[in-house]
């Protein structure tokens, strides 16, 4: 099954994509790799979560703010692919997570993202590679940052819906 297709049965609401917010590009294309700048949990009326994780916000809610980060690198993906069927497979995504000091379980707040990718694009081609870091802080007080590295079908390329399920 198609990302595309996989977005309609699970009734997923992409955020309009973001807008750089500095001196730097959402998503940059090398060769058959596209390159996605960090994304915070941007919600479909604009607004970004905000709190720190072992504080504000605990595992559940830290969990839910890194899916939320996950569907806006997928309207960014959607943005500048024309479809998110032009994804061959994840490559590597990287977490940060802004959580107290006694805060331990950074990885399974950035389940919350990559559980998403599973979903959407399937076990052999959501799953790859990962980091999951804890920080002090993230811009605006954000719980969650999430970069990502997504291998690229050629245009004209179908997916192999065989690797999905």
């Amino acid at each position: 099954m198609s990302a595309e297709a996989q977005i309609t049965i699970l009734e997923l609401n992409l955020p309009a994509a973001p807008k750089a917010m500095g001196v730097y590009k959402p998503l940059i294309i090398v060769g058959n790799l596209a390159y996605l700048s960090g994304h915070g949990p941007l919600c479909s009326d604009g607004s970004l979560i905000t709190g720190r994780v072992g504080a504000d916000l605990d595992l559940d809610a830290g969990k839910a703010a890194a899916r939320q980060t996950g569907l806006a690198l997928l309207a960014t993906l959607r943005h500048n692919l024309g479809s998110l069927n032009r994804v061959k497979r994840v490559v590597k995504t990287l977490g940060l997570v802004n959580s107290t000091d006694d805060f331990f379980q950074q990885p399974q707040v950035i389940n919350g993202c990559s559980e998403l990718f599973a979903e959407v694009f399937g076990q052999d081609r959501g799953i790859g590679a990962r980091s999951a870091l804890g920080t002090n802080t993230l811009p605006g007080n954000i719980p969650v940052e999430i970069e990502m590295i997504v291998e690229l079908n050629d245009e004209t390329e179908e997916v192999d819906s065989s690797l999905d399920w």
